[in-house]
């Protein structure tokens, strides 16, 4: 069922892994969507084209959103593609190699920061400015705010501050009937994920989990498709946990 006919989308990050999974099932659902990348851009041609296959329609951004003002830049030409705005997904993401707080530089905070809080803001603050009402925000979070690990902090503090928008975005979109909420992923099947890890840590992860497997990144996108639909009307200010199971 196209439950987001006649709606549009803006997803960040959305050439590979659950960004991607996100786009297919926006498009699936109806929504014109439109997804920046950074440097994929096979991959980003990839995803449209799949996308147009299965008869969805989807628009590829070239927007680096670790440049200054690049979040703004993205949130304008996704306006001008589109017209209007009712669903925004915020999933772009960096995470660099862990490192203790005492050796992380000041310049690798900033660039997290940079692309996982402030672009959030800034894509959320245009939202506020342009999205029609009854729409609906999505800010993508993760375990590793409850779960905090060594070695995680400008990761994990940029995602508190995600999760900390998303309530104050509640609060003052309600009135419009726009809902604002956050998902957080556990360990999901992406090539991030077993490039930066081990067949024993992926283990040890699957071994800690009640439903003993990895994510799927469809895993993670069916529930932000649930968010963006109609059956979530009811649901705001809410930080869904789709980890299976751990918490």
């Amino acid at each position: 069922m196209a439950v987001l006919k006649g709606k549009t989308a803006v997803v960040t990050g959305g050439s590979r892994g659950i960004g991607r999974a996100i786009v297919e099932r926006l498009a699936r659902d109806g929504a014109e969507v439109v997804f920046n990348y950074a440097s994929s851009a096979d991959a980003a041609a990839a995803v449209v084209a799949g996308v147009e296959e299965a008869g969805g329609t989807a628009h590829a951004l070239r927007v680096d959103l670790a440049e200054p003002g690049a979040a703004q830049e993205l949130m304008d030409a996704a306006q001008e593609r589109l017209g209007a705005l009712d669903i925004l997904v915020n999933n772009a993401a960096l995470s660099f190699r862990t490192a203790p707080i005492a050796e992380t530089d000041d310049a690798t905070f900033d660039r997290v920061m940079a692309v996982n809080a402030k672009a959030a803001f800034v894509t959320v603050r245009h939202a506020a400015r342009h999205m029609r009402d009854g729409g609906r925000i999505i800010n993508i979070s993760t375990l590793n705010t409850v779960r905090p690990a060594p070695g995680s902090a400008p990761y994990a503090s940029s995602k508190g501050a995600v999760e900390q928008l998303t309530l104050v975005a509640s609060q003052e979109l309600g009135p419009r009937g726009i809902t604002v909420n956050s998902v957080s992923p556990g360990a999901t099947d992406t090539e991030l994920l077993r490039g930066t890890n081990s067949e024993e840590v992926l283990d040890m992860v699957v071994g800690m989990t009640p439903l003993r497997r990895l994510g799927e990144p469809a895993d993670v996108a069916d529930v932000v498709g649930f968010l963006a639909g109609p059956d979530a009307r009811w649901v705001t200010g809410a930080n869904i946990r789709a980890g299976g199971g751990i918490a």
